[in-house]
């Protein structure tokens, strides 16, 4: 199974141009799953940015309304803006929060929010996409509360094989609104043509 993208937009074409401008790093690095690469994309510096907030409001709230959720979030720290952003931009969801792990006083809650319920349709948000660990451990935390997900969102997917992985662990489609390719399509790590 392939990433599918939203159909390319005016805010699509923006958001990859934010991208490449403001997020893409070249230069060896470490990743968040302990890899090395020769190149990074900090998609915060565009998601946090007030111009990248509002690209991402409106492509996020478009894809809340097409399947229909109730709900949006995921793991912090890389989802907690996408989520506010979508809020900001309209959308009529409750908005949530997966911790990475259990809160050890007060509630000793794993997901902070509105209570979700099971008639609530959830969306889990990410901003980069690798292998999709992160994405799966708010998708488990989902899970683990019997909650229904109705789809993974990302804002760019590394096309390294985590889109596969979050399918099969959401058993939900994934959506990626950019891919790596659209911002560097020339990447030293590029298989095939």
């Amino acid at each position: 199974m392939s990433t599918t993208t939203i159909p390319r937009s005016h805010a699509g074409t923006e958001l990859a141009e934010l991208l490449l401008k403001f997020a893409l790093i070249k230069g060896d690095v470490t990743l968040s799953s302990g890899d090395k690469a020769k190149y990074l994309v900090d998609a915060k510096r565009v998601v946090m940015s007030p111009e990248g907030f509002r690209v991402i409001g409106r492509l996020v709230s478009e894809q809340i309304t097409a399947w229909e959720a109730t709900a949006v979030g995921g793991l912090t720290l890389g989802a907690d803006p996408i989520a506010y952003a979508a809020l900001a931009a309209g959308a009529e969801v409750k908005v949530f929060v997966v911790r990475k792990e259990m809160k050890k006083h007060g509630l000793q809650r794993l997901i902070e929010g509105p209570l979700l319920g099971a008639d609530d349709r959830c969306i889990v948000v990410d901003d980069v996409v690798t292998t999709g660990a992160s994405t799966i451990k708010a998708i488990e935390a989902l899970q683990g509360e019997g909650l229904e997900i109705c789809g993974v969102l990302a804002v760019l997917d590394r096309l390294a094989g985590g889109a596969e992985a979050i399918e099969a662990a959401a058993h939900a489609p994934f959506v990626a609104l950019t891919t790596i390719d659209d911002i560097y399509p020339d990447r030293p790590d590029r298989e095939g043509p």
